[in-house]
């Protein structure tokens, strides 16, 4: 059994207080019992909605080793029969943890933000770097100000590499987060107009966004968006802060991290691409040019810290999108043949929504088979919101889309002036729309769901997935 830390390094880090028969270290770190793994320490996190103490029981149940708890809630607590550390604040306890596994650490650490593109970049980082050593990377998008420090106190004493995804919907909460995670390389993916709503305008989504700069240990260097009209901005913004070295991604020709040629089709790319002047070429194994683009920052990083580019590219021909991140589903129908259902269902911005439909406009359709746009409302655009929404339309049109199926209260400003060429279906809410698009699919369409997380449409994916079985290599065969 490997010990992430052990007792008295988890007690010296927090400043905690050992109550009970202590083990001699801990596994890993839980902040939920669902997926707490025996020998974890438990930290019983108050959130907005739930209060880790409740919890106790549970996480002792599924095999905890000892859990973190706060000296208020001790007296409630005293009496269960597992090993406790006591503190004034259980989420500030996490912080300190995390601050001193960057500190023993020795992993060249890349950290990551941007309006869209944050996960898949750091996703393609753990699957390309993977080739040069151990690497550790948060699961799913622990971006916040609880997920990062988590995925920072996990962070294994080996790990050659770390990889930290860090996101924002307000100014000045990227700061103290990149703070602890003291990065190698920042990369800065876009900006857009994902939570328009907490801003005035997109420069200063940019300034926030910038805030990643403040973090680099010295001698530390920004990797930003040669494409992207805030580019000097926000270079400008790293300089200030001290960073010496700046490098740009992207097809602008003054970029050291760029784009000679991409050959797209439906399952991937064959890029050539030149990074600090080495030109190579190889595969991608996920379709679109946005990408294209999130693997360019990848290979500079990758750059940067002394991996061999040429084999991470390698890797990336291995690279799949995520769950409700572009991943695609070939599914049975019975009437015959197949379709296929490209899952963009996680979230959703002006840029992520443009970049799906792309996908929708590029996908192969056979005769007789339609492109299927299912959208639903993009969040936190505040009084940008119906302009931007009622914007989707000509995307949807330049998408080649046969059909849209809306529904959300955003999307009634789509609903009200819809593409003109375009058959529309608008309902109340994600559950009404889906007897209509189980209804509708046939063999050869191709689907493209697309929303933010919380309008519910990744029901809408399980709902296809649940009634038409998968293609398999089999059938293929």
């Amino acid at each position: 059994m490997t010990l992430l830390w052990t007792t008295d390094d988890l007690i010296a880090a927090m400043g905690g207080r050992p109550f009970g028969n202590l083990p001699e270290g801990i596994t890993g770190v839980s902040i939920d019992t669902r997926t707490l793994k025996p020998g974890e320490a438990f930290f019983a996190i108050r959130g907005d909605r739930f209060d880790g103490h409740d919890f106790a029981t549970h996480a002792m149940a599924a095999g905890a080793s000892v859990i973190v708890v706060s000296e208020e809630r001790l007296p409630a607590l005293g009496r269960l029969a597992i090993a406790k550390i006591v503190v004034p604040d259980v989420l500030r306890a996490l912080e300190k943890l995390a601050v001193a596994a960057r500190a023993r650490s020795r992993a060249r650490i890349v950290a990551v933000t941007g309006s869209a593109g944050k996960t898949t970049t750091k996703e393609m980082l753990r699957t390309a770097l993977q080739v040069a050593g151990p690497v550790h990377a948060a699961e799913g998008s622990f971006n916040n100000h609880w997920g990062v420090p988590l995925t920072l106190a996990r962070l294994p004493l080996d790990a050659r590499y770390g990889v930290f995804e860090i996101g924002m919907n307000h100014a000045g909460e990227i700061e103290p987060l990149v703070k602890m995670v003291q990065p190698h390389v920042a990369v800065v993916t876009m900006v857009a107009g994902a939570h328009l709503g907490h801003f005035s305008s997109l420069e200063d989504i940019a300034r926030a966004k910038a805030e990643i700069f403040s973090g680099l240990v010295p001698g530390g260097q920004a990797i930003i968006n040669r494409d992207d009209p805030r580019w000097n901005l926000l270079a400008k913004m790293a300089m200030d802060m001290g960073v010496e070295n700046v490098w740009g991604f992207g097809e602008n020709p003054r970029a050291q991290f760029r784009l000679v040629s991409w050959e797209p089709d439906d399952t991937g790319a064959i890029i050539t691409v030149r990074i600090a002047g080495q030109e190579i070429t190889g595969r991608i194994g996920a379709p679109g040019r946005h990408m294209v683009q999130n693997a360019l920052a990848v290979l500079g990083a990758g750059y940067l810290v002394g991996a061999d580019v040429p084999e991470m590219l390698n890797a990336l021909a291995m690279f799949q999108p995520a769950e409700g991140r572009g991943r695609r589903y070939r599914l049975r129908h019975p009437d015959g043949g197949d379709f296929t259902v490209i899952d963009e269902s996680y979230n959703a911005n002006p840029a992520s929504m443009r970049a799906a439909l792309q996908l929708l406009s590029a996908a192969p359709v056979p005769e007789g088979g339609r492109r299927i746009a299912v959208l639903g409302d993009m969040l936190e655009l505040g009084e940008h919101s119906a302009r931007l929404h009622e914007a989707l339309g000509e995307l949807v049109s330049q998408a080649k889309a046969d059909l849209l199926l809306i529904a959300g209260d955003e999307m009634k400003a789509l609903a009200a002036k819809p593409p003109a060429d375009v058959h529309v279906e608008y309902r109340e809410t994600a559950a009404d729309l889906e007897p209509i698009l189980l209804q509708t699919v046939r063999p050869g369409d191709t689907i493209v769901v697309k929303s933010s997380k919380s309008a519910g449409f990744s029901k809408l994916v399980k709902a296809l997935l649940a009634h038409f079985p998968p293609v398999d290599a089999a059938d293929d065969a």
